[in-house]
């Protein structure tokens, strides 16, 4: 077997989502080549159809589409664990159950493995607000100073930008070496995982072209900011620091480790509660700044965070380091007088 795709599924049976996911995976050119693949469709439990929809795939597929589920709800991470079980392929790829791929992604990707000698492939993607295959907004992903057989300086590159996992395959011998997974039952935990399997590949390489189309509307999870998902952020920020000291990525890396935790768990974290929740208890801006204190009290001094960070957001961080009331009375004031200058 050449390859696994997992796919999890959460509620996917209306709206077309599963199906045009589902059709861009049977459908890929290795089938026409003769190549064996599978399609592991995880059902992570959903209290809809998903499942029932998945199993009808898999009767009209066999061999080819796997149907599971997990027992509880287990998040993206706990039902791409399970794929990763049960996988078979020589490499692995992962797919979102809302998103789907170009018919020659794959092959194009293990043709570039096969040329190469890479333990990692990944492409470009594009962004689009409806079901189609047409090019829709190109996100370059990862660079081509990136890639190569794999050294400090592509490692310091891949620590601060991993780029998304879903436009990747990996060789299943590296997850299987360096016990590779996800953290299970939260949100976010590719922010962890992605760093991480990054540093345990030894050579990378991309194909320039967008063969993954990312799907986004306005009921998107990525656009629903609530306490519980902040939390969930800033337990992937910890988690990322915890794994790259057990695998002695901390020292090496540590100014990249430093800008991306700050990025992950506290600069993200803190402008989604001031932006994107109108209400939120005090206590929660509180243990953000200490838990980014605890974790690396410097922070501010880290030549990433100084060269990405624009004058204005320092601004906010260093009224947050010295107060939250004094922050978020700021912003209000700051929000409340450009309303009233600019009426947004």
């Amino acid at each position: 077997m050449r390859l696994s795709i997992i796919v999890p599924f959460y509620n996917m049976e209306a709206d077309g989502k599963l199906k045009y996911c589902m059709e861009s995976l049977v459908h890929q050119t290795l089938r026409d080549k003769g190549t064996a693949y599978e399609i592991l469709a995880v059902d992570d439990c959903s209290p809809d159809g998903t499942f029932d929809a998945l199993k009808a795939y898999e009767a009209q597929y066999p061999g080819l589409v796997r149907a599971l589920q997990t027992p509880v709800n287990r998040k993206q991470g706990g039902a791409r664990n399970l794929g990763l079980k049960e996988a078979a392929g020589e490499w692995i790829g992962f797919m979102d159950g809302d998103d789907w791929a170009a018919p020659d992604m794959f092959e194009k990707l293990l043709a570039k493995a096969d040329a190469t000698g890479a333990d990692v492939v990944g492409c470009d993607l594009h962004q689009v607000t409806s079901h189609t295959m047409e090019i829709g907004s190109i996100v370059n992903a990862n660079t081509m100073d990136q890639t190569g057989v794999l050294g400090p300086e592509q490692y310091r590159k891949l620590m601060l930008n991993p780029c998304s996992m879903v436009i990747k395959i990996y060789k299943r011998s590296v997850i299987e070496e360096n016990h590779l997974s996800f953290p299970e039952g939260m949100f976010y935990e590719d922010n962890c995982a992605g760093p991480v399997w990054m540093l345990s590949c030894k050579h990378f390489e991309k194909v320039e072209e967008p063969l993954y189309y990312y799907y986004q509307d306005s009921a998107s999870t990525t656009h629903h900011i609530t306490e519980a998902r902040c939390r969930d952020r800033m337990k992937a920020g910890e988690m990322l620091v915890e794994e790259c000291r057990k695998r002695g990525f901390y020292e090496p890396y540590r100014a990249e480790l430093e800008f991306a935790f700050t990025k992950l768990y506290y600069v993200n974290t803190l402008f989604s509660i001031l932006i994107g929740m109108e209400h939120y208890d005090m206590s929660l801006l509180r243990e953000l700044i200490r838990g980014m204190r605890e974790t690396f009290p410097d922070f501010e001094k880290n030549p990433y965070y100084l060269r990405v960070f624009d004058a204005e957001q320092r601004k906010l961080i260093r009224l947050h380091t010295k107060s939250s009331v004094l922050l978020v009375m700021y912003y209000r004031a700051l929000r409340w007088y450009r309303r009233m200058r600019y009426g947004s």
